[in-house]
């Protein structure tokens, strides 16, 4: 009876165990400094999938690097690598090797930022894998293994000095000899493919010794292949790495510019090196231009001809003649000038005097005809501007950097022009036979002014330099619709009145290849005002007789040529169990098109579930059922990033929810029984995150069937209500599983970081009608709210709202049609759509009429076109209806929604008396980028939710405001 008491208290002290160790805290916003996390795309795999490595950073903190041998705990080993945002790291492709970059630490950054020291250097750890062997390589700025072959590490050293030299020392370490050779001024280098050649160049001071050279790796010889008083660059590479183009720039004093060769280099066991200077060039070369330093120049995949860019001469400015100053009139000027020094009565003292003297001694004495005229700093904006003064500013440096493309004809010893100013715009298409020209100057006015995109198109043959017109008036509403080439450059698939079409080029012949199918390509639930937009190629077979194409829901394989064969459609159940198959996992980034006859992966997304997993399409089969798509992962998680070691059958992907970190699998093809390979935020299991999510179907009071999703708060209660943050942004109910790591975000937002202190969060969507863009919100945000609230997790007496730009119209809007919700906090908020409209884009340059024309606007014609539709959906027309407290932010240099918005809204409802504060961060943008201002606002717009839906005291900025001269300390005691 004893045992039996004893072992139900043993029981009970077990499950309250159990119960306090799930007790957890929520995460801070002090806690978020320290935290770490794995970055995207950090994850790296040794070329022969054995050996494994990632990053985990910190925002305020030193990142570290974790090693090992893959599936082997015993050998993970984690290395200190001071602070960076992004760990630089490389396994070499035999896979023997691995290098990474160590930074210097935060501690350091921080102290040298104070004390305004040197820059600080940066090392490279060498590490022989499956050993203890480590090897630091001090003041590095990059390195590289030499490809394939993997015998060398290539190091180029921070420079130190040289004046206006590029070059620095590149220390090549032979890693099967340990021994390290010197090579001085290297200013630029890379392998080709095999690993075997280095080319690079020398920028050494006073330009001695500069060229263009090129290392046998194994023989450890150098031949001099070009050397001048000229600087060399842009190295590029065939893809095979047979051969390789660079540039040679030669300063000449008349011109801003200088002046440019190229050169071609092949056969590199005996290199025959190809130096075509314009300037010996009289018959083929116009002399106003010369070879532009903008563009890399390419070899031909033939080696026959060189492609470059070319851009015209401009003059130096000219140094005005010193003109003769008549010195008579000089005596007479000075003259005239002392009398007023002597009858200067503040002139009280031989200092003075002095004074007086050394500012004519300083002064320009000159003639009427050597005045210096002082010219206006200004801007001349005309009406026929295709683009804006403000866009031409933006886009000053391209422009001025803009090159045509031009070619050599090595056998033919001439260069022929491609491009000129009628045809801005040139793809050299694969294969490199034809290519594709465009131009938009026609058409540019009024695509700025009303957002529709219109283009010419041209074919031209890259034997000849002959152009011949392909489109004219071209109209794009969207990006799929633009012609892309097939692997073999010879055809274009495009889209043209909602069908897609193939152009063959030799033929000059064009065909539909969608017409008569099934289904239609044109993408219905875009709702901008463009026409017909299509749904996305997904492209080419690798032998070019087939494209891929989706129709939103499943991929059709469709033949390109008049045929027996019909378009099969390879997904099968796609629209019938409203699964999208969204897109292929290109595993090898050589690819040349889609190998049909291998399988293909793709990535699958349930529009109602939300689930996601990853597909195997097998090749379709002629004259039999298509089997479909196999599912090999599909789970309530965000699946992707499907990838795999290039010389083994090591795969692996990410998968993340919206309250479990993103981790890496790793698992073979079948992508079975997959092994965790990270530990992405370790410190996870400290802090308590929300329970989980929930859908919520609603109709919009338009009748559009529609989901929200409500991520639960942490240590969730059936039955109990919690404080409720509505967010949104068009549709995001897709988001459903996705982690947010906890941090600083630029608009203050993180909903991870919500739920962990006890709020629930409801993100719907919003479809949108032309013309009412705010209406929209309101038929969908509060029906949405309203079924949200029947689930019994939301306190329909405590809801906020939150949304930035966009979501920050949304919610400046919503507030003047409904008192639902208790706060609001909006970010960057548009609040008066007909000042707006005219208004720049300064980001861009832009004007804002073709973003409410045919982008997020989504309004029928300018506003004198359409009054009372921009009134009806303008916050600042309908403030007076408000009686939500408000938190403003919006930024005095803010590109992409112009301040004066924010200061309209704000002025308005103070004029009226109504609850609103806002925060202004000087000189940030669109979103906060400085640290210390993300965390500010980050806390405070916790603050006031926390406040308005959680009933805690106002913090005083809130409660009183802060008067300017209290303004630091009130920030230094906030700091932490």
């Amino acid at each position: 009876m004893i045992k039996k008491h004893l072992l139900t208290i043993w029981v009970l002290f077990l499950i309250a165990s159990s119960a306090l160790a799930q007790e957890k805290d929520p995460i801070s916003w002090q806690d978020i400094a320290t935290w770490k996390y794995m970055p995207g795309q950090s994850f790296r795999l040794s070329l022969d999938g054995q050996w494994q490595a990632f990053g985990l950073v910190q925002t305020e903190g030193d990142a570290e690097i974790i090693l090992q041998k893959v599936g082997d705990d015993s050998s993970k080993k984690t290395f200190k690598i001071g602070s960076t945002n992004y760990p630089s790291m490389q396994f070499s492709e035999d896979g023997k090797w691995f290098v990474y970059t160590e930074y210097p630490t935060f501690a350091q950054k921080k102290a040298n930022e104070k004390n305004k020291g040197k820059a600080l250097k940066n090392k490279a750890i060498l590490i022989k894998l499956g050993t203890e062997d480590k090897k630091e390589f001090e003041n590095v700025s990059n390195y590289s293994f030499n490809g394939e072959a993997s015998s060398v590490l290539a190091i180029n050293l921070s420079k130190e000095g040289n004046g206006d030299a590029r070059g620095s020392d590149l220390l090549i370490y032979h890693l099967a000899t340990e021994k390290a050779q010197n090579i001085g001024n290297v200013a630029d280098f890379s392998f080709n493919k095999a690993g075997n050649y280095l080319a690079y160049t020398v920028d050494a001071a006073n330009q001695s010794g500069n060229g263009l050279y090129l290392m046998n790796v194994p023989a450890n010889s150098i031949q001099i292949l070009d050397s001048d008083k000229a600087s060399y660059r842009s190295l590029n590479w065939t893809e095979k790495g047979e051969a390789f183009a660079a540039l040679k720039l030669i300063k000449d004093k008349k011109y801003k510019q200088d002046k440019g060769q190229v050169i071609g280099v092949k056969n590199l066991a005996d290199p025959q090196v190809t130096v075509y200077n314009p300037e010996k060039d009289s018959v083929n070369f116009d002399p106003a231009y010369t070879i532009s330093q903008n563009r890399s120049p390419m070899w031909a995949e033939d080696l026959t001809r060189l492609f470059y860019g070319i851009h015209p001469l401009v003059l130096a400015e000219k140094e005005e003649a010193k003109k003769e100053v008549d010195q008579d009139s000089v005596k007479q000027a000075e003259a005239e000038v002392m009398k007023k020094i002597m009858a200067d009565t503040t002139i009280k003292s031989i200092s003075d005097l002095q004074k007086a003297i050394a500012k004519l001694d300083s002064g320009k004495v000159k003639d009427k005809k050597g005045d210096e005229a002082d010219t206006p700093d200004m801007t001349i904006w005309h009406w026929n501007d295709s683009r804006l003064q403000s866009r031409q500013q933006v886009m000053q440096n391209q422009d001025k950097n803009y090159s045509f493309w031009a070619m050599y004809d090595v056998n033919a010893a001439k260069h022929i022009q491609l491009q000129d100013s009628s045809m801005r715009e040139l793809n050299i298409l694969d294969k490199e036979r034809y290519a594709l020209g465009s131009d938009l100057q026609a058409y540019e006015l009024d695509g700025n002014l009303n957002g529709q995109s219109y283009r010419d198109f041209y074919i031209v043959d890259l034997k000849t330099g002959e152009k011949e017109e392909l489109f004219t008036e071209f109209y794009l509403p969207n990006y799929s619709s633009f012609p892309r080439e097939s692997p073999d450059g010879t055809k274009l698939i495009y889209g043209l009145d909602g069908h897609y079409y193939i152009y063959d080029i030799p033929s000059g012949q064009s065909r539909n290849i969608t017409e008569g199918m099934p289904v239609s390509f044109v993408n219905v639930e875009d709702d901008h005002n463009i026409e017909k937009p299509l749904y996305g190629a997904l492209g080419w077979s690798s032998d070019s007789k087939y494209v891929l194409i989706r129709d939103g829901w499943d991929i059709w394989q469709i033949p390109v040529t008049e045929s027996k064969e019909t378009p099969v459609n390879l997904t099968v159940n796609g629209k019938t169990d409203q699964v999208r198959y969204q897109y292929r996992f290109t595993l090898d980034p050589e690819e040349k098109g889609i190998d049909l006859s291998k399988p293909a992966f793709i990535r699958m997304y349930g529009e109602w579930t939300k689930k996601s997993g990853i597909a195997k399409l097998t090749p379709a089969r002629r004259g039999g059922m298509n089997p479909g798509a196999e599912v090999l992962i599909w789970e309530d998680a965000n699946v992707g990033n499907l990838s795999k070691a290039k010389n083994a059958d090591v795969y692996y992907f990410s998968k993340e929810k919206f309250n479990e970190p993103t981790q890496i699998y790793l698992t073979d093809a079948s992508l079975t029984n997959p092994i965790q390979a990270t530990e992405n935020a370790p410190d996870a299991g400290k802090y308590a995150w929300s329970s989980g999510t929930m859908l919520v179907d609603y109709v919009s009071d338009k009748g559009d069937k529609l989901q929200g999703t409500l991520f639960l708060p942490a240590g969730y209660q059936e039955g109990k209500k919690y404080p409720t943050v509505v967010y949104y942004y068009e549709k995001l109910s897709q988001t459903r599983h996705n982690w947010s790591n906890p941090g600083y975000g630029g608009t203050g937002w993180n909903p991870g970081v919500y739920t962990s202190n006890g709020f629930a969060v409801f993100i719907p969507d919003i479809v949108y009608k032309l013309d009412d863009p705010g209406m929209s919100a309101v038929w969908c945000v509060i029906p949405a709210v309203k079924e949200a609230i029947k689930t019994g997790v939301i306190d329909e007496n405590n809801i906020g709202i939150h949304g930035h730009s966009w979501g920050g119209y949304q919610t400046s809007f919503l507030i003047t049609q409904t008192d639902m919700f208790k706060a609001a906090a909006a970010g960057a908020p548009l609040t008066n759509m007909i000042s707006m409209y005219d208004l720049i884009y300064w980001n861009s340059g832009g004007g804002n009429m073709s973003i409410f024309e045919a982008s997020q606007g989504r309004f029928r014609g300018a506003p004198w076109e359409n009054w009372e539709a921009y009134e009806r959906n303008s916050p600042v027309y309908h403030v007076k209806n408000v009686k939500t407290p408000l938190l403003l932010l919006h930024n005095d240099k803010d590109g992409a929604v112009d301040f004066t918005q924010g200061i309209e809204y704000y002025s308005a409802l103070r004029r009226l008396k109504k609850p609103v504060v806002m925060m202004q961060y000087k000189g940030e943008n669109h979103g906060l980028s400085k640290l210390e201002n993300r965390k500010d606002y980050s806390v405070r717009m916790m603050e006031f939710f926390d406040h308005h839906l959680k009933g805690e005291a106002a913090p005083d900025w809130w409660k009183s405001g802060v008067n300017l001269l209290d303004l630091d300390e009130h920030l230094k005691e906030r700091a932490f």
